[in-house]
């Protein structure tokens, strides 16, 4: 074998290597209960809508997010969407349901640090307990139905955890463009529900809690 063609055989059993090696560490990653589990839901008027107002310096095209959990040895995400309400859905499902051109999930996974490992159970306990509660389509808090983050952000308050303790933030909610007015989309939607726009009432959404300190990212399903 001449010089010319070893380096091309070692080089391509290089790259060969490199590759498998970037496979297996996709395919070893495990998800845990309590996971969080942050999607890009599309590109509808909608989505952009909830991204356009809720972008963070940190994060910015989360328009979804919901938690994993365990049951008989086989993976849900509890969450709240329009439509269904507060449901159980199975993993494969739910990362099937959005996908990027190359067939990729749009869902990154998110983990609560160790200090918040005893509240999960409970947390998952209530969002089971809700299983079939009515979808929030107004974003309100002093009601019973719940939106995606909404049920995120109560599963942890509701343990009795100090308001400077719990793993997520809330704040005002703004419905309006970079000038101040209500974006169109936002009106028309509300309209459509005969509600007003609950400008600055206190809320939370998906890019608020992928900012959190409290949490750190462990997976790309679009990187697998």
């Amino acid at each position: 074998m001449n010089k010319s063609l070893k380096r091309k055989y070692i080089l391509l059993i290089c790259t060969i290597f490199l590759l498998s090696c970037k496979s297996n560490q996709s395919n070893d990653f495990e998800i845990k209960q309590g996971d969080l589990l942050f999607q890009n839901t599309g590109a509808s008027e909608i989505d952009n809508a909830i991204k356009d107002v809720t972008a963070t310096s940190i994060s910015k095209n989360y328009s979804h997010v919901g938690i994993a959990m365990q049951k008989d040895e086989k993976w849900f995400v509890l969450e709240a969407i329009p439509k269904e309400g507060i449901c159980q859905t199975p993993l494969k499902k739910f990362l099937n349901r959005n996908k990027n051109k190359f067939k990729k999930s749009q869902t990154t996974v998110a983990r609560l640090n160790r200090y918040y490992e005893p509240f999960i159970n409970k947390a998952i306990t209530y969002g089971i307990k809700r299983i079939n509660t009515p979808y929030d389509e107004v974003f309100l808090w002093d009601d019973d139905s719940y939106y995606c983050s909404e049920l995120v952000y109560k599963m942890f308050s509701s343990q009795g955890l100090p308001k400077d303790a719990i793993p997520f933030l809330t704040h005002p909610m703004t419905f309006n463009d970079s000038t101040g007015k209500p974006m169109a989309s936002w009106v028309s939607y509300f309209q459509k529900r005969n509600q007003p726009i609950p400008e600055g009432i206190e809320g939370t959404n998906p890019n608020l809690m992928a900012s959190s300190p409290h949490v750190t990212f462990v997976h790309d399903y679009e990187n697998e």
